[in-house]
């Protein structure tokens, strides 16, 4: 802490993590690691896996891999620092490193949220306009999709990250999280958050409301689309391609909406934490999952690696 006048100015914060659950610590470290191994491991393969094979090499599975890095990102801006201060008697971060934190979090969370909704659109121009989805889903403008969503959170994030930088904070320097989140900083700041309260409204709007409804309205058509389709399996078909995207969605945003709407605390509770490490932590790991274990392209693609190396 710096002291100037009657201000001391806090340098650092003090995350109490999962510190209130002694007894469980070990067990809490062991399953959050595998878990972070695992998210690191199922999504770098599968970009690999979309990488060196050509007949992945589709709209679908371009924002799949772009989906992957963003998740890989996502949880390393929290997962390494939160098992790092397991068994740490000191949980501190400084206020820079609890800005560069929020500003990868943040900039991976929304960027994701835009690509959820390009990979609506993805579904949507493959089964309501199958004729011409190759030209509709043209290799240029999927590569405009996929960097808008990342230009759309790192701009919303640039403006996160000017707010954070005008807060003072003088008080408690005590987060009871395992990050850095804007709610647990908007309530430590002893100076006016007006500003950024109304710019997280309005970000919730954009990045939440609008995306979802954007993909509802997608997935109203695709439905409509699907009850048009005679043969039972042809219907079967056309369900399974939107299913994996439709789970992930639900996912990412019921969890999300959830700890951030649901909390009258700022998500400092211990059910919140728990319910964070859903959202931060799970989802990552469990998208490569969701869009792979009943994916066709998927395991022939596996199937097709394995005689080149066993040709090899």
């Amino acid at each position: 802490m710096v002291g100037g006048g009657n201000i001391t100015e806090i340098t650092y914060f003090i995350l109490l993590g999962f510190s209130d659950f002694p007894r469980i610590i070990a067990v809490l470290f062991a399953v959050f690691l595998v878990i972070y191994i695992l998210t690191l491991t199922w999504n770098l393969s599968l970009i690999i896996l979309i990488g060196i094979d050509s007949h992945l090499h589709t709209p679908m599975y371009f924002f799949l891999s772009n989906l992957s890095f963003m998740d890989i990102c996502y949880v390393t801006a929290t997962a390494p620092k939160m098992l790092y201060d397991f068994f740490q008697e000191q949980k501190v971060i400084t206020y820079v490193g609890c800005v560069v934190q929020y500003f990868v979090f943040s900039t991976m969370g929304l960027s994701e949220s835009c690509l959820m909704t390009a990979m609506a659109y993805d579904r949507y121009a493959a089964i309501c306009n199958p004729l011409l989805y190759s030209s509709v889903m043209s290799p240029a403008l999927c590569g405009r999709m996929v960097l808008g969503s990342y230009m759309a959170g790192l701009s919303a994030s640039i403006f996160y990250l000017c707010f954070m930088l005008k807060f003072q904070f003088c008080g408690p320097n005590v987060i009871n999280h395992f990050f850095c989140d804007m709610p647990q900083l908007l309530v430590l700041s002893c100076t006016d958050t007006f500003s950024a309260q109304l710019f997280t409204a309005l970000s919730t709007m954009i990045f939440g409301i609008i995306n979802v409804s954007v993909i509802m309205i997608s997935y109203v058509y695709i439905g409509i689309s699907i009850l048009k389709i005679t043969s039972v399996k042809g219907r079967s078909k056309a369900f399974n391609t939107c299913a994996s995207h439709l789970t992930a969605v639900s996912l990412f945003y019921a969890s999300g909406m959830f700890v951030y709407l649901s909390s009258s605390s700022g998500g400092s509770s211990s059910f919140d934490r728990f319910a964070s490490v859903f959202y931060t932590v799970m989802i990552p790991m469990l998208n490569p999952l969701i869009y792979s274990l009943r994916n066709k392209d998927i395991k022939d693609a596996l199937k097709r690696l394995q005689k080149k190396r066993g040709c090899c």
